[in-house]
Order: C-alpha cells, then sequence, then structure tokens
C-alpha cells in the first residue's frame, strides 16, 4: 500500500444520530442564526458604549473590577469550597472540547466585566486590553488609526485572554510568532490575591514565560499588553495555484514564505501574510499577502475585493478558483482580511447549513452568520456531541516545518490517518527563550540551518484540519478517538504539539512528553497555584470530573517520575 492510499473500512450502519446532524441545519437557521445575530448585535452596542467612556473611567472601571476579584477569592474555604474556576458557562468557548471539569465541585470567580479596551497607547505602540476582548472588537478600533495587532486570529469571537492561555496564529505568525509572543506584560490576580503585573524582564519573568498555554492554572488574567504595529488600508493578495505530489505541495508552501538563501528577515523577501489552503491530495493554493495603501489599491487597473461583505463567495471557495483561472491578485481592505474565514468558519459552515454557500442563501441569510460557536455546543446535546467526537476532526497539529516538507510527512499521516480537506497550513516563528517553556523548538535547531529557521527562532506550521472525514462521507467506520490518539502519537515522536482547545486522548504521562512542564509547575507552587487551581492537564482532560478526581487534583503536587519540577528556572 502507497503513503496516499486509504485503509480499507467496513460499511457502518446508520443510527438516529445521524438523519439528527443531517437535519440539524433547520434548528440553526431558525433558532442559532437570530439568536446568535441579536447577541451580535448587543455585544457591538456594548463596545461602542465602552469606547465612548473616557480613559480615567475605563481605567477605574478596571480597577474596581479586580478589586472584586481579589475579594472573592479571599471568600474561598479551601477546605469546603473547590478549585477556581471563571463563572463562564462551560459551553462557551471556540472549540469542540466541552468544559467538562466544571460539572464537578468548583468555586467561581466572575470575570465577565473584564471585556474593554482600556488604552490604545499610540507612543509606545501598546494594546492594554482586558482578557474578554476578542479580535473583532480590537481590530475595529485600531485598524482605522492605521494600527493593528501583530497577530489578529482569524474568527472574531476568539478573546485575548483564550489566545493568551491556550493558542493563537495568523498569517503574520512566521514574522512575529504566536499570539502569547506578542503579548509585553500580564496582570494577573494570584491565589493569595495579590495583583502583579509580569514582564519578560521584571521580577515575575518567570511568570511572564509560563503563562502561555497555561489555560489560568497560574492565576486569573485581569489585562495584558499587546505590542501593536503600524499597518496599511488594504491586503495586495496574490493567489497561486499548485499542483504536484503532497511533498511538492509542501516545498511550494515553505518556499512562498521562507527564502531558499536562509534570509528569514529580509523584508523585500518575506511577505506579511501567509497561508496556504490544501483542497486534495494534488492540488493547493498557496496565498500571500503585503499591505498597500488605499492610493496603490486604487490605481487604475488593480482588483478591489471586499471580502468582508456578506453576499459575497465564502474565503475558501473564492481563494480556490485560482485553480481554474490560475495565478492572480487583488487587494482587499486590511480589516476586511483579518477576518476572511470568521463567515464561513473556514469551511465548517458547509456542514452546519449545507446550503449555506449557495448565492440566494448568502444574499438573503448571509448577514446573520456566522453562528455562535458557544450556541452550537449549547444545542447539540450529549448525543450529539459524542457524534461529532468520534465522527468529525477539529485539530490542530503544530509541528517543525521541516516535518511538513520531508516527505510531506504530516500531510501524509493526515491523509492516511483522517483523509480531509480543505488543509489549513500556516506558518508560525517558536522562539529560543531564556527559559524551557511547555512549548519549545527542538534541541539544536539553530545549528541545522533548514529553511525558514533562524538563530533565535525554529519556524513551525499549523496544520489545520477542520472537517468530516472522508470515510464518513462513504459511509465506512471511522474511529475518532483513534485518529485522535494516532494523531497526538505522531506529535510526540515529531516534537510537535496540540493546542489544548481540541479534544485530546492524551493520558497525563504523555501529555507530559508532548508539554515541558518544569517551568509551569515550578510556577504552580512558587505562586501557590497548587490547591486552587487545578493542573493544566486536568482542564484538558476529556471527559467528565468525578469528585474525587476534584480531591486528588486538589492535593496532587505531581510527585511523579515523569515530571521534573524543582529545577530552578534562570
Amino acid at each position: 500500500m502507497s503513503d496516499l492510499e486509504a485503509p480499507l473500512r467496513p460499511k457502518r450502519k446508520k443510527v438516529w444520530v445521524d438523519y439528527f446532524v443531517q437535519f440539524r441545519w433547520i434548528i440553526v437557521i431558525f433558532v442559532v442564526l437570530p439568536i446568535s445575530f441579536t447577541i451580535y448585535f448587543l455585544t457591538y452596542l456594548g463596545d461602542i458604549r465602552s469606547v465612548s467612556k473616557s480613559f480615567k473611567r475605563r481605567q477605574k472601571e478596571h480597577d474596581e473590577n479586580a478589586k472584586k476579584v481579589v475579594n472573592r477569592l479571599k471568600e474561598r474555604n479551601p477546605s469546603k469550597d473547590g478549585l477556581v474556576c471563571t463563572a463562564r458557562k462551560p459551553y462557551i468557548a471556540v472549540g469542540m472540547r466541552i468544559v467538562d471539569y466544571k460539572r464537578a465541585r468548583h468555586f467561581e470567580v466572575d470575570l465577565s466585566e473584564f471585556r474593554n479596551i482600556i488604552d490604545i497607547d499610540k507612543e509606545r505602540m501598546i494594546a492594554r486590553v482586558e482578557p474578554l476582548v476578542n479580535m473583532g472588537q480590537i481590530s475595529r478600533m485600531t485598524v482605522p488609526m492605521n494600527l493593528s495587532l501583530a497577530v489578529v486570529a482569524e474568527l472574531d469571537d476568539l478573546t485575548v485572554g483564550g489566545l493568551i492561555n491556550g493558542y493563537g496564529i495568523e498569517g503574520s505568525s512566521h514574522l512575529y510568532g504566536l499570539f502569547s509572543d506578542t503579548v509585553v506584560s500580564y496582570e494577573i490576580v494570584l491565589a493569595d490575591g495579590r495583583v502583579v503585573r509580569a514582564t519578560r524582564d521584571n521580577e515575575y519573568s518567570d511568570l511572564f514565560y509560563a503563562i502561555p498555554w497555561s489555560q489560568g492554572t497560574l492565576g486569573l488574567l485581569v489585562a495584558a499588553e499587546i505590542k501593536l504595529i503600524p499597518v496599511k488600508e488594504y491586503m495586495r493578495l496574490t493567489y497561486k495555484p499548485v499542483r504536484g505530489t503532497l511533498k511538492e505541495v509542501a516545498q511550494a508552501y515553505i518556499d512562498s514564505f521562507a527564502p531558499r538563501d536562509g534570509d528569514q528577515d529580509k523584508t523585500d523577501k518575506v511577505p506579511d501574510f501567509v497561508e496556504t489552503m490544501i483542497y486534495s491530495p494534488t492540488e493547493a493554493v498557496c496565498m500571500t499577502g503585503r499591505y498597500a495603501s488605499k492610493e496603490v489599491a486604487n490605481q487604475k487597473g488593480n482588483v478591489i475585493n471586499s471580502v468582508g461583505w456578506w453576499f459575497k463567495p465564502w474565503f475558501y471557495q473564492h481563494a480556490e478558483t485560482a485553480l481554474k483561472k490560475g495565478e492572480f491578485v487583488e487587494y482587499s481592505p486590511t480589516r476586511e482580511y483579518y477576518h476572511r474565514h470568521t463567515r464561513c468558519l473556514y469551511w465548517e459552515g458547509k456542514l452546519i447549513v449545507p446550503f449555506a454557500d449557495q448565492w440566494w442563501l448568502r444574499w438573503t441569510l448571509g448577514w446573520m452568520m456566522p453562528p455562535k460557536v458557544s450556541l452550537l455546543k449549547a444545542t447539540q446535546g450529549e448525543a450529539i456531541r459524542n457524534y461529532y467526537h468520534e465522527m468529525h476532526v477539529i485539530q490542530d497539529m503544530l509541528v517543525p516545518l521541516h516535518k511538513v516538507g520531508d516527505a510531506g510527512d504530516a500531510l501524509e499521516f493526515s491523509h492516511r490517518e483522517m483523509e480531509i480537506y480543505p488543509i489549513w497550513l500556516c506558518p508560525h516563528r517558536l522562539y529560543k527563550l531564556p527559559v524551557k517553556t511547555m512549548v519549545c523548538p527542538e534541541p539544536g535547531f539553530e545549528h541545522a540551518h533548514r529553511q525558514g529557521d533562524t538563530e533565535y527562532a525554529q519556524m513551525y506550521t499549523d496544520v489545520g484540519i477542520y472537517y468530516t472525514p472522508g470515510p464518513v462521507f462513504r459511509g465506512e467506520e471511522f474511529d475518532g478517538a483513534e485518529a485522535v490518539r494516532k494523531m497526538e502519537s505522531w506529535l510526540i515522536e515529531n516534537h510537535g504539539f496540540q493546542p489544548q482547545y481540541a479534544v485530546s486522548e492524551l493520558t497525563e504521562k504523555n501529555f507530559w512528553r508532548m508539554f515541558d512542564a518544569s517551568l509551569h509547575e515550578f510556577c504552580r507552587k512558587k505562586f501557590g497555584a497548587v490547591g486552587t487551581f487545578m493542573s493544566v492537564y486536568y482542564k484538558s482532560k476529556k471527559g467528565r470530573k468525578t469528585e474525587k478526581e476534584v480531591q486528588e487534583a486538589e492535593q496532587a503536587h505531581l510527585e511523579t517520575a515523569y515530571v521534573e519540577t524543582d529545577q530552578p528556572v534562570d
């Protein structure tokens, strides 16, 4: 069997859940979409009201809300109350995983008021924001100033807190790293009620480096200062079709942003934005973008495509047209480009409402898209939830770039085990830091001089796998949990990482084989998080959490052979 042959699978009998999922679009159109639109509109009005307040008032409200959090923590009785959790409902998260740990005993702290942009400091080029500020909210405020976060995650609903404590990437990450790499400082409420500001060079520097990927297990994030960059009004996009084997597709993707001469920091050789979408094992479209002024975009002969309009073809389908008409260039308004995947949720919208991409529905109901992911999860029920875990995949594989280019390793694995298309490719720098964080480059990467790497950062890539697997479409048996287990084993063997928003099958031992525990657990002990906030594995673990597990997590100090936590941090 060749590497690209899919294994033979027996046919699967349909059950009642299959039919419910098939016609779920009825609930989505008549219930979820109207409620989603109402929530979006009310949220927008709240954002306008927040912006209208003076800086002093926003700062005063922030300080008052932080004090409420401190007072709430002081009310907790460690011997009677559960571990500290936010009061947010379990289904309110942009990801497939339901927050099961909240079904057990826990002590809630309300952070719902922390959704304001406190300040945009043009001199320092810093945005000071609260954790529930989302990407749509901040780009709406900054882009008209010709400013932007260095990394703006594509979906509007993604929040600053989620992107910091979890995982955030965008087409500019090959220049700036992951979202958390652009953070200048964190304001954190620790377990003992202290409010501290952590930066890379103050007395809380170890905490600063430990917060990314920590899932709120070190303290409660109440504000962050994030790097801003100057931008222009438009993005000049080049769509380049690629045909060939997966290895050839992977190399074309690498060549689109990584000069073969190794000059990765040369601005005229490296585009501002990069992404590639693979539509089949032999076809892909590589997209690169560069900022352009309004004057340049409006020059005679240039094509302007306002991709943000509700009636426009979905972005991934628009990009696919390059496979028929060949390479082309167009200009898109910068903010609309940032959120190009929002309306169709990449390509998941096609599964949620199968005909939502048709022109007649885009024109009539497209203005209500997308449905809020939280409402989709809130209306799915246990049976539907389990069905999606088994028959659907929403995963990101973060792998060293050379693991995509060397014989198409990651792509061939994905095809063999899941057979899902389109696939999203987006590169990101993984920096070599003064301390060893939960995710770090391969040891000695700087000596290999591979394409895309520099002395200070290894180039990784996100292989985004979101859709229904081919075997499910063909009516064959498919074990989603087993496919995820194989993916996780592959990632561990190849120094890759799995974002924690996704459903995981990792055991605790394998979790700490994938991630480095040393700094994280050092900081949990140093700052009193053990016994107050649950461990990051516990928060990420799949399935319901029992009362016994809660008690064990409160008492555990991770005294296991495979987790080294007592080493001092440099």
